[in-house]
């Protein structure tokens, strides 16, 4: 039976960071690891999109019961990524998006959009206090148009066209609005960085 796959962006190292913040330590271990283990909370299968030259981070998410993929042109944009984990899992119900730089997502955030997905939503986002953000889901319909995205906007367009088939779901979690853009973005006490 066909299921939704999380597709966990990973391949940006994000230059407002100073650094590669996919590194940045928290609590529970570098940022990107920590996403990736909240989507394996919520999907039996998770696909992490990594950029080249990322071994280490491919080792760790694999060791996280995740699957690593390579996006050769991830540095021309984030619709790059997105397709090249779309086309690595083509016959999937739907594809569950989320970002490395949003460790902060709950897991029964992201279950709550999957399962928005299962029960027939074209497309779905995580919304706080009326406020759009991640994961957004997807189902197979836009297969296509996913597998075909270029250049750095990513799948917005395809969430407004998508228009009043699109299910916003509405969570008491702040953390699906809330990405780490410079090391401010982090709580106290999680500023270490680590990189292997």
């Amino acid at each position: 039976m066909a299921e939704v796959v999380g597709l966990l962006l990973a391949a940006g190292q994000g230059r407002r960071f100073g650094r590669d913040k996919r590194w940045a330590t928290l609590h529970e271990g570098p940022m990107a690891l920590v996403a990736a283990r909240q989507l394996v909370a919520a999907c039996r299968e998770v696909i992490v999109v990594v950029g080249e030259g990322d071994e280490a981070l491919s080792e760790a998410v694999v060791a996280a019961g995740c699957r690593a993929i390579v996006c050769v042109d991830a540095a021309q944009g984030m619709g790059h990524s997105l397709a090249a984990g779309v086309r690595a899992r083509r016959d999937a119900a739907g594809w569950l998006v989320a970002l490395a730089d949003m460790p902060f997502v709950r897991p029964e955030t992201h279950r709550v959009v999957r399962d928005a997905l299962l029960a027939g939503a074209s497309v779905a986002r995580a919304c706080h206090g009326g406020r759009p953000g991640h994961p957004v889901g997807f189902d197979a319909r836009w297969g296509d148009s996913l597998a075909a995205l270029t250049g750095d906007v990513g799948a917005r367009e395809l969430v407004r066209r998508a228009g009043a088939a699109r299910v916003d779901c509405e969570v008491p979690d702040p953390g699906c609005l809330r990405d780490v853009d410079r090391p401010a973005d982090l709580p106290v006490g999680d500023v270490a960085h680590i990189r292997p």
